[in-house]
């Protein structure tokens, strides 16, 4: 066991990082992430700003379905409705993109809550067939509202500005969504010391008994649903800052899926768990790619089976984690500190 550990005080106890060691390793991979740019090549900035939005989306997933137990596919859907906000609003009224993030989080906060509403009837794979459903209303409503969405066509916006400077690089844009998506991490996790992510947790461990003490399900439920939808509305916002068009088809019931394989690869239930899902699930494709470009030479359809490929890796991922390691990666991490913890006087 640890020695030199016992805290003193609640706010000790209650401490996001309760060590020196834990300190210096979050501002070292501040560090690392303010040089990154300025080191990486253009194509792995891109794809940092790629994983930086899925960690908003999968952050807030877990929320939702990680700490309070209820099963949603609709978190695409969610970053659509934030991303049509946003474009519409950059388009239309020309208002600072920090207006208009929160705008999208809000407006897909409250299309969550009232897709929550049955979440007090049903629950499992009820709710998730609910938020399915929603989902597919939602996307008629992308292709069919044409006055505001633009239709099949989409929207096609114009860029981010900061005190006149376009950001239209993911270089540029970097500096806008890693900053966001770290606050939204810290959010998180500081809601979870609250009386409202305790309630969650309560919610998820045993729902009539967290009724029985006196925690309203409905009205934790919705927010639990809110919360969680706000994250996908500003993760859809940063995306179609990032993208710049918006199309019904750029949030299909296939990235619900995803985000729904990130946070069970990476540990529901667990901040850390939703961070390393999203990493792990959005560089996996990467990894699949390099391969089939080294496997071109012996086989020359490598590229071509590559989609079908990545589906079964994705499936593959699940159930495996699913029954080797239902806590997922961040439990992973967890048995490797507890190894440097005793070290060197393992037994």
């Amino acid at each position: 066991m640890r020695i030199g550990d016992a805290k003193t005080s609640y706010a000790a106890d209650e401490a996001l990082l309760d060590t020196q060691v834990q300190r210096t390793a979050l501002i070292a991979f501040l560090a690392v992430l303010a040089v990154y740019p300025f080191v990486a090549g253009p194509y792995w900035v891109y794809m940092a700003c790629l994983v930086a939005i899925n960690v908003a989306s999968a952050t807030g997933l877990n929320i939702l379905t990680g700490f309070t137990g209820l099963v949603s596919l609709g978190q695409a859907a969610f970053m659509g409705v934030g991303a049509y906000t946003v474009a519409w609003l950059q388009i239309n009224v020309g208002t600072p993109f920090i207006v208009n993030l929160v705008a999208g989080g809000f407006t897909a906060g409250v299309a969550g809550m009232v897709v929550g509403v049955p979440s007090l009837r049903v629950k499992g794979l009820y709710l998730g067939i609910a938020t399915i459903a929603a989902s597919v209303i939602l996307h008629f409503v992308f292709q069919n509202w044409t006055s505001v969405t633009g239709g099949t066509t989409g929207l096609s916006m114009p860029p981010a500005s900061l005190f006149g400077f376009e950001l239209d690089t993911p270089e540029e844009l970097y500096w806008l969504i890693l900053p966001v998506t770290c606050l939204m991490v810290l959010g998180a996790a500081n809601l979870f010391r609250t009386r409202i992510g305790r309630a969650f947790i309560a919610i998820r461990d045993r729902d009539i008994s967290a009724e029985v003490l006196g925690i309203p399900l409905l009205r934790y439920k919705l927010i639990s649903f809110g919360l969680s939808s706000f994250y996908a509305g500003v993760a859809g916002g940063l995306w179609a800052y990032f993208f710049r068009v918006v199309t019904p088809e750029s949030f299909p019931l296939v990235m619900s899926i995803f985000f729904l394989a990130a946070i069970i690869v990476g540990g529901m239930g667990s901040i850390l768990g939703g961070i390393l899902g999203a990493v792990f699930m959005t560089l996996v494709p990467e990894v699949l790619k390099i391969a089939a470009g080294w496997a071109s030479p012996i086989l020359p359809d490598a590229v071509a089976l590559l989609s079908p490929v990545r589906t079964i890796v994705f499936g593959g991922l699940i159930v495996g984690f699913l029954i080797f390691e239902p806590l997922g990666l961040a439990e992973i991490w967890r048995r490797v500190r507890r190894v440097f913890h005793l070290w060197p006087f393992r037994t």
